[in-house]
């Protein structure tokens, strides 16, 4: 047996000569990691500097090893073994130093799994001692292993990539959302092939959404502790792997064929013109903290994967006990590597980065913004440059709330959306004014540094919280069922329950919350930005007032297929909001607002109007008390262009908002801005079609209309 390209033998028994301990050093860019199918075998190569053997074992379908001894070449272990190939079950056995205060953690009982394995198999025995350090028994059969996956075409590309200011995404789980799908096969349910299914595209195509963004799919696994309480990790915020797509998602095997079902669901999506975003868990592991399970990274190299105190055990910045080490360059390549095989490979479209200010901490764990090399290698690779990227711009550790900071070619979720929007709608805010940056773009974070309007991913929910119904029915969290004594979650939830702490009967309270979603849904979507719609909030989707739901799987968390029917007035409104945006360029604009006319002579593009019809004054703007507000959007004074190279011209629109508790009388502006308007929304269903220019009109408590000018 030889080493690809390095003629070097691998034997059954010849270990390599000792690594010396040192500084990290730049890897070699062109030595391929992971398992390489050739011909007539395979050749399998890992990146481990620090250890002083690394066997590869070969593992039968009946659980047999067959334990073979790498070639030491620089940083890299390596070695071609004939006759092997796709579907063939393995890992690594890594010998060296076991010194835990000083972050070493080699132990050859441990079976490794390659972290540039395209597909796993297996499950976690959370109940065996052998899967920790504790331990020197043998831990196979008790851990996840690699499989050896041969490269396959990739899915087709899109027809037409989705430009970013058309952009509307909704956020959806894997499982969850096809888990109760009465169309699709019950296989099929709550797997990639699910999310294939016509029934479902459909769904998605018809409700207006563009983009897919799948909660993680990367092969994650329940954390030992959330076992221990008999509960999973739904979501899936706990990656083992970033390259293999999560093997419970497949309806047809995980011997390979998880990858060959995932290519095809992407498939389906760019045939109906659908992207996929992948939300990506690389600041931390399933490894979990200094007591965790060795799976993979910590038997690797413990020491360049992971943060690290002084002492050896987790700096961890991510909640979860560990916090991956970008700063590190083999670390950032991994991250990197991954990144290009989803797009190239895999076919996806873009990616959500899960807590990235984990991934921007230097080599003293602060944040760095301008410098980090992850930012610039991102910025620098002709791959990533076609896709869409959008950060969590917040981690746990200090200074990690960093909304705003990302810079170009990033999106961010913007949190401050969320805040000002919830905040507004239940009568809490001080004022419009920060309102007023929301609904325009969010220029005060975005406008400084280069990047546009679209740089702000503006949601009012997301799979971390309460749903929208939710947010209008619940005051408090009532998170019981996941056995933390209400503990878990966040409480500040910026929510109100309209006067009832969850369901009621009664139909005035009912009435106020379908009022307050439709509000809610329709400020989302008329913001400029890009929207982000969490699944099921276009049909009332609950969860019972849990706003943790991270280990529940089950109907709390799936989706209810028999809820569009139920809410099908709220479904229809955000359709309709969802059409209107699509339909016209004046509300989903390219370029910040200057509040100055575009073209000599013409109107402002933005003004913002007082509810006495003029435009607002410096005293308006400092009004704590205002909560009603007019938002002239100029159709006229657009600054995109058509294809023939055209300024694109447009109706214009006047949003107004009130969010008081009372009817409150606006006059509408004069005949010099439009002679009159029509009403293509009232979330207070008033009745009125037509306003005239001037006119004294009453808008009805906690509503929003939107008015297209004649």
């Amino acid at each position: 047996m030889t080493c690809h390209g390095h003629n070097v033998p691998v034997t059954e028994a010849t270990a390599a000569a000792p690594n010396e301990l040192g500084p990290p050093v730049s890897p070699d860019p062109d030595q391929r990691l992971g398992a390489e199918v050739h011909p007539d075998g395979t050749t399998f190569t890992v990146w481990a500097p620090a250890a002083e053997r690394v066997e590869l074992a070969l593992i039968g379908d009946d659980g047999s090893q067959r334990n073979l001894d790498l070639a030491h070449t620089g940083e890299y272990w390596t070695g071609f073994v004939p006759a092997v190939g796709h579907g063939q079950r393995y890992g690594y056995r890594v010998h060296g130093p076991f010194d835990p205060s000083h972050g070493l953690r080699f132990n050859p009982s441990k079976l490794l799994l390659d972290p540039y394995a395209r597909a796993v198999d297996g499950s976690l025995d959370f109940a065996s001692p052998l899967i920790y350090d504790s331990s020197d028994g043998d831990s196979a059969g008790h851990v996840p292993v690699g499989v050896v996956v041969a490269a396959s075409e990739p899915p087709p590309p899109i027809s037409r990539p989705v430009p970013w200011g058309e952009t509307v995404i909704y956020e959806l789980h894997t499982k969850g959302f096809t888990r109760l799908h009465p169309e699709v096969p019950e296989h099929q349910r709550g797997t990639y092939a699910g999310l294939a299914h016509p029934s479902v595209i459909n769904y998605l195509v018809e409700l207006g959404v563009t983009s897919v963004e799948l909660l993680p799919i990367h092969h994650f696994l329940t954390e030992p502790s959330i076992a221990a309480r008999g509960l999973p990790n739904y979501w899936g915020y706990n990656s083992l792997n970033y390259f293999a797509p999560h093997a419970p998602y497949s309806s047809s095997g995980s011997l390979g064929e998880q990858v060959a079902e995932f290519k095809a669901m992407v498939a389906a999506f760019h045939a109906a013109g659908i992207e996929v975003i992948l939300d990506v868990v690389y600041n931390h592991t399933a490894e979990g903290g200094f007591d965790g399970p060795t799976l993979s990274f910590r038997g690797l190299d413990n020491r360049a994967y992971y943060r690290l105190t002084q002492t050896g055990t987790m700096y961890d910045v991510t909640g979860t006990g560990n916090s991956v080490d970008t700063s590190h360059p083999q670390v950032r390549r991994l991250v990197m590597d991954s990144l290009r095989y989803w797009v190239e490979e895999m076919g996806v479209d873009g990616f959500r980065f899960d807590l990235a200010v984990t991934l921007i901490r230097n080599e003293r764990h602060e944040v760095d913004t301008v410098g980090h090399p992850f930012l610039a290698e991102v910025a620098a690779d002709p791959v990533l440059g076609r896709v869409k990227l959008i950060s969590e711009p917040w981690d746990v550790g200090h200074f990690g709330y960093q909304v705003g900071n990302f810079g170009t070619p990033w999106s961010e979720w913007n949190g401050k959306f969320r805040d000002s929007v919830r905040d507004v709608w239940r009568t809490s805010s001080h004022g419009v004014q920060d309102l007023a940056y929301r609904l325009s773009g969010s220029s005060d974070l975005y406008g400084d540094d280069g990047r546009y309007p679209y740089a702000s991913i503006n949601f009012i929910t997301a799979h971390d919280g309460f749903t929208l119904r939710d947010l209008v029915s619940y005051d408090h969290k009532h998170n019981e069922a996941n056995h933390e004594h209400n503990r878990d979650g966040t409480d500040d939830n910026r929510s109100w329950n309209c006067g009832v702490e969850g369901e009621t009967d009664s139909r005035r309270v009912i009435a106020l919350r379908k009022r307050q979603m439709a509000n809610l849904m329709a400020t989302l979507v008329l913001s400029t930005g890009v929207p982000m719609i969490t699944a099921g909030d276009e049909c009332g989707r609950t969860q019972h007032g849990n706003n943790n739901a991270y280990c529940q799987d089950n109907e709390t968390s799936w989706f209810d297929w028999s809820l569009p029917s139920e809410w099908s007035d709220h479904l229809a409104l955000t359709k309709k909001l969802l059409a209107l945006r699509a339909a016209h360029p004046t509300l989903r604009q390219w370029h910040y607002f200057s509040g100055q006319p575009v073209v000599p002579g013409g109107r402002k593009d933005l003004s913002w109007i007082a509810p006495h019809g003029s435009e607002m004054t410096e005293a308006d703007w400092h009004d704590g008390n205002l909560r009603t507000i007019g938002m002239f959007l100029a159709g006229d004074a657009l600054r995109g262009f058509d294809v023939e190279g055209n300024r694109q011209t447009d109706n214009s629109f006047l949003l107004a908002l009130n969010a008081t508790a009372e009817p409150r009388e606006v006059t509408v502006p004069d005949a010099s801005w439009a002679p009159a308007y029509e009403v293509v929304l009232d979330t207070s269903n008033s009745g009125a079609t037509e306003v005239e220019a001037g006119a004294v009109v009453p808008l009805s408590p906690r509503c929003l209309v939107l008015l297209r000018a004649l």
